[in-house]
């Protein structure tokens, strides 16, 4: 039976607004003296993805984050201190207002809460997800994060104190994420089931994953609740 939903955040619910784009870097840039390309932001952003490693043992560190952001930087022609310009970019991805949800997100949580689901939010970052929830009007049971946890996905203690939150079994709940480690293995891990979201393409020809959010009352079998809204 299925008692609650967790939901990744980045790229799940909410992507990143402007100034965490490509222009946002151009103009971050500028105030470090870089020079950087708004076209290569993609391609730079991909090959950070590459070589981005993990903490051995799954601790949060935002340092990983910092160097990943240097590499982008780089990545798009920056030259010069390009580490405290990442300091900088890294630190914007903490505030709310620096995020847009995508046009799916409410309707869905409110299909989930007309089912009586609990929702819950499990995020890879130190953002503090209280405000992040009031700034966006969502109505939602339980939030954290890996930085307030110890612990980032998938080591399953972050899953399982999720779950404590949401007072359900593992076999109760669902993780949707954008992810196939972090959110999708971290969870079939602990027991639960698992629904990848893979709005920007990142798994062409992997595993079955929704395009976007709004199949996933259908997925879950709540598709009747879906149409009568």
């Amino acid at each position: 039976m299925l008692r609650a939903v967790v939901f990744d955040v980045d790229f799940t619910l909410a992507r990143p607004g402007p100034d965490l784009g490509p222009d946002g870097y151009v103009r971050l840039g500028r105030r470090h003296g870089l020079e950087l390309d708004p076209a290569r932001y993609d391609d730079a952003r991909r090959a950070a993805f590459t070589t981005l490693k993990r903490h051995p043992e799954l601790d949060h560190d935002e340092e990983i984050w910092v160097l990943f952001t240097q590499r982008i930087i780089e990545g798009m022609g920056g030259a010069g201190d390009t580490y405290a310009a990442a300091v900088e970019m890294e630190s914007a991805w903490a505030h709310a207002h620096h995020f847009e949800l995508y046009d799916d997100a409410l309707p869905v949580l409110d299909v989930l809460r007309a089912a009586g689901l609990r929702i819950g939010l499990l995020s890879n970052s130190a953002r503090d997800l209280d405000v992040f929830v009031a700034h966006h009007g969502l109505a939602v049971d339980a939030v954290l994060t890996s930085g307030a946890h110890g612990k980032t996905k998938p080591h399953e203690t972050i899953f399982r104190r999720m779950l404590e939150l949401l007072d359900v079994a593992a076999g109760e709940a669902v993780m949707v994420g954008d992810t196939i480690e972090d959110d999708v293995e971290g969870a079939l891990a602990v027991g639960m089931r698992a629904v990848l979201v893979d709005r920007e393409r990142r798994y062409p020809g992997g595993p079955h994953a929704l395009a976007d959010l709004r199949s996933l009352p259908a997925a879950l079998g709540l598709d009747h609740l879906q149409s009568a809204s």
